[in-house]
């Protein structure tokens, strides 16, 4: 099967790197050579990075182009086109979208379960085409938000959901945001004048994955699904919160096109595998790599299978794949219902939804006091999971969705997303259903539960609450914090139900005869977590405070607290107003620090812990030195690191006098990113004040600093 050029050959792709490192220093001989330079090579990288993924620049250097063209165009702006890279950029709220006609009707696609519907299908498509010679085109059938692109005259003049087929809203604003999408492509070289192109908005695994842990760890119920999140980031109003989403694209099919009168229709767009890659060739983002030609449907049959079984390998959700006729000629031979094309049928893959009876709802209390509602289902297999529990996040999730005690609900599970309740099937509801009380109490404790004004989560405040004060001591000896190794979550419940354990002070005065006398504690093992609390005495203060589970100070805050003081006490005298002085101490830390440090319990634990002989004084040990190569310097590491762990590197970086931060701020000096760096990297990017590096530049800069 030919493959068609693509749109850079490898001569072009070396003469557009050495041109991008060029520009980088040297501007061209006049600025409309230096801009039409620039927008070449931003489209270049842009290419490269959304629709190859191969990134051929660092992302500080791309955005060194970038800033460069826009200063450019303000400056001159006559000079400014609307494909220019600068113009994704939309600025304000669309107000709505408007509907618009689709250039050729949106249909569905029939569905098939199994080999026995494809050889069916199969026997249908030879007595339409009239011919036992059919190539058939395979394609992965993308799990996003379904999107029609139309070009004229090379440019993109509108994008549009699907709607009802017929009409769908004009999203034009927010398509542009996403950069694998062109906004221009040599269309006329080939005349043609007009084209459509449908394909699927779609979400990174791994951009999906960080967003909703982003969610959850604000309280919030993370995005259902891949799919959803798609489709609902296109209708947000403001254009630039779509551009931080992340979005990517699949475009699968020409619906329709224009030539110039006179012009022959190209030998590419004869077929459906030829036009994908005909798109391909110039920039666009079709699946030329996942496309499969087969001439028997036992072929087909055979990959989809295959396919089925590597589905979690893609970067992105796939439901199925789509089998299509691969001659235009024989498709339009075949027709098409109202409905769906004759020529063309998805394999849909083994569902990861079921449905389940929901019987009861825990609540369950957290480290920090916070109420988690937890589901309980009948169990069921979705995805090879058996899942009976699933967490209901808050009170205002339950609300939202009007789940209750009995419903039937759907319950979906995608990749190796946390299982959820899409919702619940309320044309199913017997009138027996009872509503979820969210409890005012404490189930551990019975305390009046309290909620913080803009947060989602009720709370047990009760610091003795028997639930916290057993995940307190699991936290306080936790690997990041002091690091009692034999002292682990199970060992912790254990010792905390028969009494042993009550609480944090309770680790160093454990009744060792008692311990001695139970099961799997023989003499080696007792010995083995004596050594381990005793040691733990004399871990630095900023792992006592991390320990301690201050709400809001992670490990890297809690460094920044230890640094600031001689000995822990000193916090009783601390305001708001002084914690705020420290990098990256902003109100809410600050008050929750001001908040924990005022408590009389709190203020006991730590005089206990001091009585039994642990470290509550700053003696500098692993704190940066004041005179270090990166003295003054902030660093901040994101992403998917390859090179090193990031407690490594940020141990590096103190080593050498440099400050670790816990957020991008104006305090920020660089930030280190990894793969799938999130909303760190666009914040650092539109502060436009921080340096972004590699892994690969940051271990230049520390060896620079030797």
């Amino acid at each position: 099967m030919q493959y068609f050029a693509v749109m850079y050959t490898p001569q072009d792709e070396k003469r557009l790197y050495e041109q991008a490192k060029a520009l980088l220093n040297v501007d061209a001989a006049d600025v409309a050579t230096t801009i039409e330079l620039l927008r070449e090579t931003i489209n270049y990288a842009d290419w490269k990075y959304y629709v190859q993924s191969e990134p051929v620049l660092a992302d500080v250097e791309y955005d060194g182009l970038y800033k460069k063209l826009k200063h450019l165009e303000e400056q001159y702006p006559e000079q400014v086109t609307a494909d220019s890279p600068t113009q994704r950029v939309a600025m304000g709220l669309s107000e709505r979208f408007p509907a618009v006609s689709h250039l050729v009707p949106m249909l569905s696609l029939d569905n098939t379960y199994n080999a026995e519907d494809l050889t069916d299908w199969d026997r249908k498509c030879r007595e339409l085409a009239e011919t036992d010679e059919i190539t058939y085109c395979v394609e992965p059938k993308y799990d996003g938000a379904s999107v029609s692109l139309v070009y004229d005259d090379g440019k993109l003049v509108r994008g549009a959901t699907r709607g009802d087929g017929v009409m769908g809203e004009d999203i034009t604003i927010n398509v542009k945001q996403i950069k694998a999408i062109p906004l221009s492509a040599q269309l006329l070289k080939y005349g043609v004048n007009q084209i459509e192109i449908r394909g699927e908005i779609v979400i990174h695994k791994k951009v999906f994955e960080t967003y909703n842990k982003q969610r959850i760890a604000e309280g919030l119920a993370p995005l259902a699904n891949p799919r959803n999140a798609a489709s609902g980031t296109l209708r947000i109003l403001d254009p630039s919160e779509v551009r931080k989403r992340g979005l990517n694209a699949i475009l699968y099919s020409i619906s329709d096109y224009t030539l110039e009168p006179g012009t022959p229709r190209p030998e590419e767009l004869k077929t459906h595998y030829g036009s994908l890659q005909w798109l391909y060739s110039m920039g666009f983002p079709a699946p030329a790599r996942e496309m499969k030609v087969f001439t028997h449907i036992d072929e087909v049959i055979k990959f989809c299978a295959e396919f089925e079984a590597r589905r979690d390998d893609l970067p992105f959700e796939v439901d199925g794949l789509v089998i299509k006729v691969n001659d235009y000629a024989l498709q339009d031979r075949m027709g098409m219902t109202s409905h769906h094309p004759r020529w063309a049928v998805a394999y849909k893959f083994k569902a990861r939804q079921a449905t389940s009876k929901l019987r009861r709802v825990e609540f369950q209390v957290g480290r920090v006091g916070a109420i988690t509602p937890v589901a309980k289902i009948d169990p069921v297999p979705i995805g090879g999971v058996t899942v009976s529990s699933i967490s209901l996040f808050n009170e205002d999730v339950i609300r939202e969705k009007d789940v209750r005690i009995g419903d039937t609900v759907l319950v979906e599970r995608a990749g190796d997303v946390i299982p959820y309740i899409v919702k619940p099937l309320t044309e199913l509801r017997t009138g027996e259903e009872e509503p979820i009380l969210f409890p005012t109490n404490c189930p551990a404790c019975d305390s009046l539960l309290e909620k913080v004004q803009d947060e989602a989560a009720w709370r047990c405040i009760n610091i003795n609450c028997p639930v916290q004060v057993a995940e307190r001591i699991i936290h306080f000896a936790s690997k990041d914090a002091m690091d009692i190794r034999s002292l682990g979550n199970a060992n912790v419940q254990k010792f905390h139900d028969l009494g042993l354990l009550p609480d944090i002070p309770g680790i160093y005065h454990i009744d060792w005869d008692r311990v001695k006398g139970m099961e799997g504690f023989g003499e080696k093992s007792v010995t083995n977590l004596k050594q381990a609390i005793e040691q733990s005495k004399q871990q630095p203060l900023f792992r006592v405070i991390f320990g301690l589970g201050i709400r809001h100070v992670g490990e890297t805050t809690a460094k920044t607290l230890a640094s600031a003081v001689a000995h822990i006490t000193d916090f009783y005298s601390w305001d708001i107003e002084k914690l705020s002085t420290l990098d990256d101490i902003g109100p809410k830390v600050a008050t929750s620090v001001v908040d924990f440090f005022a408590r009389e319990e709190n203020k006991r634990m730590i005089s206990m812990l001091e009585a039994a002989g642990v470290n509550l004084i700053n003696d500098h040990r692993g704190q940066k030195p004041a005179d270090g190569a990166l003295a003054g310097k902030t660093f901040l590491f994101t992403g998917t690191l390859s090179h090193f762990k990031r407690s490594d590197a940020e141990t590096m970086v103190e080593a050498k006098g440099g400050s670790i931060l816990g957020g991008v701020s104006t305090k920020l000096n660089y930030l280190v990113v990894g793969d799938d760096a999130g909303s760190k990297l666009e914040k650092a990017k539109k502060l436009g004040t921080v340096n972004i590096l590699t892994e690969q530049e940051f271990l230049q800069l520390i060896g620079d600093h030797q």
